[in-house]
């Protein structure tokens, strides 16, 4: 998908409150969070542990519904939507960057990428190309690119797992603590990345940190605490 066809704002939460239960009564994890975000556009969101950061990005990504408010996913009101509908609109629309790279151990970096392909039913010969040149704008080299997973070093894994997570041209990227594993200096080269990649694909990214040394690259820094976000 090309800038172009993108919509104005790619990610839209409007009054979302999701709650789980507890006992005997209902713990609220959102609290009629509101949310919006461009293309091209980074927000990182901060907030201690157990605010709702990752219900926040769960949400956002489909794959829990809210009990209350709208989630509208590169232009698609996703309420009321089928389960099925839902997953191909994720896996079309969504990247997702996790804590850990979770990256399969007998693949190469390129071999990381082609999967996702291969899972789509695409040609993976087709896609070679494609992976190749997402690597490269990673910052990973010819040969890291052959390399496995244990041959990499750990900020070489993130950009596996980042240009693994734009390998289906998503509108929305979600990134979920990309640093806790690194470095100071390799968190920055990470976050800087994304920042980049944010802008050169033109995608909504949100990114959740405990790091506040880290925000520096973000367009706008919001605060999540007992699942309000402000």
């Amino acid at each position: 998908m090309t800038a172009a066809t993108k919509t104005a704002t790619a990610l839209s939460l409007e009054s979302v409150t999701l709650t789980f239960p507890d006992g005997d009564r209902r713990l609220t994890a959102l609290d009629e969070v509101s949310l919006a975000v461009a293309p091209g556009e980074l927000v990182a969101v901060v907030g201690p542990s157990g605010s709702g950061k990752s219900s926040l990005l769960a949400v956002a990504s489909v794959l829990l519904r809210p009990d209350a408010g709208r989630v509208v996913l590169a232009g698609r009101d996703t309420a009321g939507m089928p389960d099925r509908e839902r997953t191909r609109l994720r896996r079309e629309q969504v990247g997702i960057v996790f804590q850990q790279s979770n990256l399969l151990p007998s693949l190469t970096a390129v071999e990381q990428l082609l999967a996702v392909e291969h899972l789509r039913g695409g040609s993976v010969r087709g896609a070679r190309a494609r992976a190749e040149e997402l690597l490269e704008s990673v910052g990973l080299g010819e040969a890291g690119r052959r390399r496995r997973p244990h041959r990499l070093s750990g900020g070489e894994r993130q950009r596996v797992n980042i240009a693994r997570a734009l390998f289906t041209g998503p509108s929305v990227l979600l990134v979920d603590e990309p640093t806790s594993a690194l470095d100071h200096e390799r968190g920055e080269q990470v976050v800087e990345l994304l920042a980049g990649v944010t802008r050169r694909h033109r995608t909504a990214t949100v990114l959740v940190t405990h790091d506040r040394g880290l925000l520096g690259r973000a367009d706008r820094v919001l605060t999540m605490r007992d699942g309000r976000l402000g």
